[in-house]
């Protein structure tokens, strides 16, 4: 927190919800090699962290609740907070967390452009949307 609060970063609260985040990415979901960034020029801490080991880093862009973020400063952020990708195809991408007073962290993956979605990694998941879908057509 120390170390954060060195940064050239002026509000208290943004500071203070990167720290949260930074505990909850640590020690709440295990993460890996997460470090903490100052992007003065945004005026944020950012954190960079792999989900497990062999993954690439992923940008996280804690906000504390109450702060309003407009399209053109979503923009901004992604276009200077987001990490050069491997394959220069790849769309820009960076997470918000976004950090209510209690401490709750909601995460938001924003990407430059549409990226289509991995296949659910349980079939179980799609079973039960078949079964739904079939179960409509019945009771029509």
């Amino acid at each position: 927190f120390t170390e954060m609060m060195s940064l050239d970063i002026s509000d208290s609260a943004q500071i203070y919800a990167a720290f949260v985040v930074y505990l909850d990415l640590l020690e709440g979901r295990n993460w890996h090699e997460v470090k903490h960034v100052g992007v003065a020029e945004l005026q944020l801490v950012c954190l960079h962290a792999r989900e497990k080991e062999q993954d690439s880093l992923q940008v996280m862009v804690p906000v504390p609740v109450h702060i309003s973020l407009s399209h053109e400063r979503m923009r901004e952020i992604m276009e200077k907070a987001s990490l050069p990708q491997d394959d220069p195809n790849a769309p820009l991408s960076v997470t918000l967390a976004i950090v209510e007073s209690d401490s709750t962290v909601v995460y938001y993956k924003m990407t430059d452009g549409f990226v289509i979605p991995d296949p659910p990694d349980d079939t179980e998941d799609v079973d039960n949307k078949q079964w739904r879908k079939k179960r409509k057509k019945l009771f029509k």
